[in-house]
C-alpha cells in the first residue's frame, strides 16, 4: 500500500528537496525526516563543521547509519542530502521501504539557487559554478539509476512539484 511506503527525495543540492519534502509531507499528512538534520542531531556539529573537521568519508558513514535507522519507519517523506546516492547501500535501503523521487534541476538553476549560501561545504571553492557542473556530471547518472520517478524542477514552484508527485502517487 502506497501510504505505508516511504517517499525519499533525492537530487543535487539546491534542487528543492527541503522545501518540497516539507510541503509534500503536509500535503500527504505524513511525517518528514531530513537526513542532514538527523546527522547534525546525531553528531552535534553542523554539516560544514563535520566536513572540515572529520572529512567527507566520516560524514558519508554517519549518513549511512542515519538512513539505516530512518528507513525502519514507514509512511515518511525523507529529505535526502545530495550525496546520499554515492553509496549503493543507501539507495538499496531507501528503495527497500519506499519510492525514490529524483528532483532534477539544470546546473545554472542550481547555481542561482545556492550561490549566496555559505552552508554548502562542497561549494566552498574558488569557482562554485564549475564545481556544481563537475559534481552533477558525476552524480546525474547515479540519481537517474536510483530513482523510481524523476521530476524536473526548473521553472516550477514547490507547490507545482508537490502536485506532480501527488499525481503520480495517485493522490492528486
Amino acid at each position: 500500500m502506497m501510504n505505508e511506503k516511504n517517499i525519499a527525495l533525492i537530487g543535487f543540492m539546491g534542487a528543492g528537496k527541503t522545501v518540497v519534502s516539507d510541503l509534500l509531507a503536509q500535503r500527504l499528512g505524513r511525517r518528514r525526516r531530513a537526513i542532514d538534520d538527523l546527522i547534525i542531531e546525531a553528531d552535534g556539529r553542523q554539516i560544514g563543521d563535520i566536513f572540515s573537521q572529520s572529512g567527507e568519508p566520516y560524514f558519508r558513514e554517519l549518513e549511512s547509519r542515519v538512513i539505516a535507522e530512518v528507513v525502519q519507519d514507514k509512511g515518511l517523506v525523507i529529505d535526502c542530502g545530495g550525496g546520499v546516492v554515492l553509496k549503493e547501500e543507501n539507495v538499496r535501503r531507501l528503495k527497500n521501504g519506499g519510492l525514490i523521487v529524483y528532483l532534477k534541476a539544470d546546473p545554472d538553476v542550481i547555481y542561482e539557487r545556492v550561490k549566496d549560501q555559505t552552508h554548502r561545504p562542497l561549494l566552498n571553492v574558488g569557482d562554485p559554478k564549475k564545481k556544481i557542473t563537475e559534481l552533477m556530471s558525476v552524480r546525474e547518472g547515479i540519481y537517474e539509476k536510483a530513482a523510481d520517478r524523476c521530476v524536473v524542477t526548473d521553472g516550477k514552484t514547490p507547490e507545482e512539484i508537490v502536485e506532480e508527485i501527488a499525481g503520480f502517487l495517485g493522490m492528486a
